[in-house]
């Protein structure tokens, strides 16, 4: 995969999108064996600093999903033979305002995922609430849950998302104040306890202060940035998912297997009384395709 460690043109999102279009270009001629493409938080929005944004800023970048941004952010994955996920956009909302949005993309330029921010960060920002989580496939290889910055302070968030079969979690990130080490820690943390990959990609100074990072499952930092624009490479080895859920983080902590085994034993109100265990996996790459539903109207998707 690479990310893009970057910051936008603030106000103009046509530079914005045109610069992303370039680069994504370069990094499949630079990077043939790249997969996988991701850019941060409100990237393409080209948001301008954080207290500078007002609504009328915010609701004149919003766009339909999907529409005609949408249309042409598939076409560069068409054209490059890429899954994209091109960080969040505002979404005009039904009856008005905006969802903080995230997109993905396959190679053939179908938008496979949009994921709307569950946790908006409050009071502050002016998206309105998701309500349902988001998982998807990389078909024979992967399956990735998707998040957005604030989300990953909530653990509800990643247990959802490992429930659902997630190996790897994107988070797109827009952060620019001083508690950049706290989604540090947290990022480690949601590795741990749910033994996934995360990848929390933030905007580079100006818009953000950096410090992206790629954590294994067992929560090790395999790659920290400093602040300024940089192109993150890496390959993630997903039999480690495997390992570790199977074996142990370090051969010692079975986590979300002993949590599969007792949780369904053991009252639990925050899980509606009991944990439901997952569908048993044999560690085969072949998940299969998540059915996204809201079955109780409590914002929960269920396979």
């Amino acid at each position: 995969m690479a990310a893009l460690q970057a910051a936008p043109e603030p106000g103009d999102p046509k530079a914005t999108l045109e610069r992303f279009e370039a680069r994504v270009r370069q990094i499949r001629r630079t990077w043939p064996g790249v997969q996988l493409v991701v850019a941060p938080e409100q990237y393409l929005s080209a948001p301008p600093p954080l207290l500078e944004e007002t609504e009328e800023a915010v609701l004149g970048s919003a766009v339909d999903v999907p529409g005609p941004l949408t249309r042409r952010l598939g076409g560069l994955a068409r054209e490059t033979g890429l899954w994209l996920v091109p960080g969040t956009v505002y979404e005009r909302a039904d009856g008005g305002g905006v969802h903080n949005t995230a997109l993905a993309f396959s190679p053939g330029g179908e938008l496979v995922a949009a994921y709307r921010k569950i946790f908006p960060w409050q009071p502050v920002e002016p998206s309105r609430p998701g309500r349902t989580f988001s998982c998807f496939d990389i078909p024979g290889l992967v399956r990735i849950g998707l998040a957005i910055c604030y989300d990953g302070a909530f653990p509800e968030v990643g247990r959802q998302l490992a429930w659902m079969g997630a190996e790897v979690v994107i988070q797109p990130t827009l952060t620019s104040t001083v508690d950049r080490e706290a989604e540090i820690v947290l990022s480690r943390a949601n590795a741990i306890a749910n033994q996934f990959y995360v990848v929390n990609l933030n905007s580079s100074a100006p818009a953000g202060v950096g410090r992206s990072v790629i954590v294994d499952p067992e929560g090790t930092v395999r790659v920290e940035t400093g602040s300024s624009d940089v192109v993150i490479t890496d390959v993630l080895d997903l039999d480690a998912v495997t390992r570790v859920r199977r074996h142990g983080a370090y051969g010692l902590n079975r986590l979300w297997e002993q949590l599969s085994r007792r949780g369904q034993d053991i009252p639990l109100p925050a899980y509606g009384g009991r944990f439901v265990p997952p569908p048993v996996d044999d560690g085969a790459r072949t998940p299969e395709p998540v059915e996204e539903v809201d079955r109780d109207g409590d914002g929960l998707a269920r396979r």
